[in-house]
């Protein structure tokens, strides 16, 4: 799990799951790249938090869904260390709409969250992949959702983003090996502001006990437990590995296959 020296470029790394992988590869010995579209008070105190345990950091404003801003972010890192070795693609959007509402969502809607979930990710890889090929190796996590596995999720249009950007993990490994390999998470439940900023405090604690009912872990997942998932598969140890969707939900997939606990 040693990435001494490595450099790493974490989309959406301001709070959440961005933020803990950010911090998780830095303590493994990585070089971070925290990047944010607004929040840049949290990206700054990211930032801090990892130069207080002596990781090096680049701050990099820029929206992944504008082709340019991904070009500016890998341009900045080669500018400050020459080389770029991981890419998380942790930016991502979404609306909340009910599923059997298909007037909930409108056309322009999908093209915003797959601007971000899908086509941004495309772009980093693109701007990434001249550098990883020339050193002859990259690792490329992409964080998706069990949204693209099992359909669930905040929206009709963020599962099928999530299945997106499933499907272009895998048709990218098989592309860009073998210097470089492309896998995914995908995350069940997470505790991230992004549902107690929508749902408040009280909303938020039944979300979380409904997902240690439901789940045969019986465990609410925190950002911590998902980006060890994303650290192992940039790391040594997951070298053979590429093409892979790896389920990070407490088994909460199990629930929804049909699968009944006893």
């Amino acid at each position: 799990m040693n990435l001494k020296g490595q450099v790493a470029i974490v989309t959406g790394s301001a709070t959440g799951l961005g933020a803990a992988v950010a911090l998780k590869l830095g303590g493994r010995g990585s070089k971070i790249v925290i990047n944010y579209t607004k929040s840049q008070k949290e990206a700054e105190a990211t930032a801090a938090e990892a130069k207080a345990k002596d990781v090096e950091t680049l701050l990099c404003q820029g929206d992944v869904s504008v082709d340019a801003d991904c070009h500016r972010i890998v341009k900045d890192t080669i500018a400050k260390w020459g080389r770029i070795d991981i890419l998380v693609n942790n930016a991502g959007t979404t609306k909340f709409a009910d599923h059997a509402d298909l007037d909930a969502l409108t056309a322009d809607d999908f093209l915003n969250i797959y601007k971000v979930n899908v086509v941004g990710a495309y772009q980093m890889i693109r701007a990434c992949l001249p550098h990883m090929k020339k050193q002859g190796y990259g690792a490329v996590v992409n964080v998706s959702s069990i949204a693209g596995v099992t359909g669930i999720g905040s929206s009709i249009a963020y599962a099928a983003s999530k299945g997106a950007l499933n499907t272009m993990t895998k048709s990218l490994a098989r592309s860009l090996a073998p210097e470089i390999r492309v896998n995914a998470v995908c995350p069940g439940f997470i505790g991230t502001r992004w549902f107690s900023d929508r749902f408040g405090e009280a909303g938020y604690a039944k979300i979380v006990e409904h997902a240690k009912d439901s789940t045969p872990l019986h465990r609410a997942g925190t950002p911590e437990d998902v980006a060890d998932a994303v650290v192992f598969l940039c790391a040594e140890g997951a070298q053979h590995i590429t093409g892979e969707t790896l389920l990070s939900d407490a088994g909460h997939h199990l629930t929804i296959a049909g699968v009944t606990r006893r």
